[in-house]
């Protein structure tokens, strides 16, 4: 049997410290034309399961959590008790998809069963329908999750955005290595000097982006309507722009395209703090970015495989292109400072401890009152092709995020094809402004693309 990590696990106990909080995470699939008959669905879906074994399996765990959950088949496994269908109201439209993506969000998975459920959506406007799958976030990260999903699409998978980020191209080395050995004696006094010198520098380097982490997650953020306890109930809202968009800002100013994402993000912040009678301050979004740490040969395994970096977001700034070069400095810093290789070298450490230690740890930190990280901003990158499911397209994907440890807001990036997506999760009752934070996140984008073309003028003359 397959144990889960002490990582994994943290999304359980977190889950547990708080009746009001559900840690799954999803997508919507919107689809083309006629939605399939039920019978279709369950169909296909039952073919397609068996090639995830995650999607078969439940969680056994142990009195006193004396060891860490296992992963083991479920003997009574019914694809068909994961598959439900709902029709949205009348008219259908974006309003009625988010309120049900809500809805649907909101409740806990059953832990009885694997932990895992899809929904069909018919009734959407413009001939079209729609697919949610929810997971556990104790079972898959954003990218692990995206894997999934395409084993559920007709081709099976396919080309991601996620082979060209950082963790796939330079992997997180938990190990500090040994030289090559040579059969020169002479050489070895060399190679073994670099090594020393190399494996101090990487232990300082991670040692010292495990400090920063800690450090961020003590200095409390001063009180704000964005951080503080939840209610079990859920908005949800969308921003959806061109990933060419992005790109062209990314090249006219010579920041990635997260900077641009987080730029746009950090924008809208600021008009809602200031709409609620708020003074943005130089901390008051400190965010958590989580940062994938998963090589391209770990892309298939169901699990999580992530670092973070915890930059403040300069909402205290008014220019757009200020806030832009802001958030490059900043991201640049925490990742030259070591904040992910630190992050992960504190993931690996846990495993090092016994699980009942680790897990009575994290419950009681969960349960004392989180005030120094305001928002989350995860980007997930998604499928480069446009994919099928059942033969019909899928138009666009949406990426649904948890909030939880007194985080009020949470924003999911994805790209998918030609776009990308912006996907909103707030409390209910505490974030009734969601759809403005949706649109001024379209409107910073719009804004950026209009400067880079500025830009990209008065640089030519």
């Amino acid at each position: 049997m397959e144990h889960l990590s002490a990582f994994d696990a943290t999304f359980l106990e977190v889950e547990d410290s708080d009746p009001h909080v559900s840690l799954a995470i999803g997508s919507v699939s919107i689809m083309e034309g006629p939605a399939p008959s039920y019978e279709e669905f369950v169909s296909t879906f039952a073919e397609r399961a068996p090639q995830i074994p995650r999607c078969r399996q439940v969680l056994r765990t142990h009195p006193l959590d004396l060891g860490s959950p296992e992963w083991a088949d479920d003997p009574h496994f019914d694809v068909a008790r994961h598959l439900h269908r709902l029709a949205l109201p009348h008219p259908g439209d974006d309003a009625a998809l988010f309120e049900m993506v809500a809805s649907v969000m909101e409740r806990r998975l059953d832990r009885e069963r694997p932990l895992w459920e899809c929904w069909i959506f018919e009734g959407l406007s413009g001939d079209r329908w729609a697919v949610l799958t929810k997971v556990h976030h104790c079972m898959a990260d954003g990218i692990a999750t995206t894997q999934i999903l395409a084993k559920f699409s007709d081709s099976g998978g396919g080309d991601s955005f996620a082979t060209a980020i950082r963790a796939a191209r330079e992997p997180v080395r938990h190990g500090l290595g040994l030289p090559k050995i040579s059969l020169n004696p002479l050489k070895w006094v060399s190679g073994i000097g670099r090594s020393a010198f190399a494996a101090a520098a990487a232990v300082e380097h991670m040692a010292m982006g495990a400090v920063e982490l800690t450090a961020g997650v003590l200095n409390t953020a001063p009180d704000s309507s964005l951080n503080g306890p939840v209610t079990s109930l859920r908005r949800y809202s969308v921003a959806r722009v061109r990933l060419a968009d992005l790109q062209e800002v990314s090249r006219a100013f010579g920041v990635t395209l997260n900077d641009v994402a987080l730029a746009a993000i950090t924008d809208s912040y600021r008009k809602i703090l200031l709409e609620r009678g708020e003074r943005p301050g130089h901390n008051s979004l400190r965010t958590l970015v989580p940062v994938s740490v998963r090589p391209t040969n770990h892309f298939n395994m169901a699990d999580n495989q992530v670092s973070a970096m915890l930059p403040l977001l300069p909402v205290d700034e008014a220019d757009p292109l200020k806030q832009l070069q802001l958030v490059h400095s900043r991201l640049t810093r925490a990742k030259d400072s070591g904040q992910r290789e630190g992050g992960a070298a504190l993931t690996a450490a846990a495993k090092n401890v016994p699980f009942a230690f680790t897990a009575w740890g994290i419950r009681l930190l969960s349960r004392l009152p989180q005030k120094a990280v305001v928002a989350v901003a995860t980007n997930v990158p998604g499928p480069r092709e446009g994919q099928k499911l059942m033969g019909r397209r899928v138009l666009e994907i949406l990426p649904i995020p948890p909030i939880a440890l007194n985080v009020r807001t949470a924003v999911a990036m994805l790209s998918y094809a030609d776009q990308f997506v912006f996907g909103i999760t707030a409390d209910y009752d505490t974030a009734p402004d969601i759809d403005a934070l949706a649109a001024g996140i379209a409107d910073g984008v719009a804004h950026l693309v209009v400067a880079s073309g500025t830009h990209r003028g008065s640089a030519r003359s």
